[in-house]
């Protein structure tokens, strides 16, 4: 179980530079935006305009804060997306803008090398003790609000708003103390 804390995170510009990112965790890991195989990061989005594009990759976004954004997605319906609502999965090489919904948002990003990988984000909410069993390459948790605690083989950790765990998969019980949501993603080979 590798443990990453929300102040270790590498602070970026978006690869159209049209803002930052914080990159939660990569793989390989010090990977260049054009060269990974997964990757999770976090984006404030203060204005609309065109999403970055990534060929070969796919994307998983989640709104964190703010009151969401419309996403006009090339093939797809206009869909507005905010912290209410599930992940949204969608190909991060087509052409992809977003409007604001009312002021800044923070989103989670979640992308994989198609070709290689799949994955899949859910959103967990944990008030008290909760196993997960997964089969997919690794496993990473995002808690996003609260703290939770992972426990895992003998082997325990404890995750505070914003910190992140990778983990290769095993059967881990979650338990917090109090209400807190975190994000699991699942990496799996395509």
């Amino acid at each position: 179980m590798k443990i990453l804390r929300s102040n270790d995170y590498r602070h970026m510009p978006w690869k159209n530079g049209g803002g930052e990112t914080v990159e939660i965790a990569v793989s390989p890991d010090r990977a260049p935006l054009s060269d990974f195989d997964w990757r999770v990061s976090m984006a404030t989005v203060a204005n609309d305009g065109l999403f970055s594009s990534f060929p070969g990759i796919d994307r998983t976004l989640s709104i964190l804060e703010g009151a969401g954004m419309t996403l006009l997605i090339e093939g797809r319906p206009p869909r507005l997306l905010t912290t209410a609502d599930a992940p949204l999965s969608f190909p991060a090489d087509v052409t992809t803008s977003a409007k604001l919904a009312n002021g800044p948002i923070t989103d989670l990003n979640v992308m994989t090398r198609r070709q290689s990988l799949r994955h899949r984000v859910r959103k967990l909410h944990v008030d008290h003790s909760q196993p997960i069993t997964s089969h997919a390459r690794e496993l990473i948790l995002f808690c996003h609000r609260g703290s939770v605690t992972l426990s895992t083989e003998g082997v325990s950790a404890t995750l505070h708003a914003l910190d992140t765990a990778v983990l290769q998969p095993v059967a881990v019980t979650l338990s917090a103390d109090i209400a807190s949501e975190v994000f699991l993603i699942e990496i799996s080979s395509a």
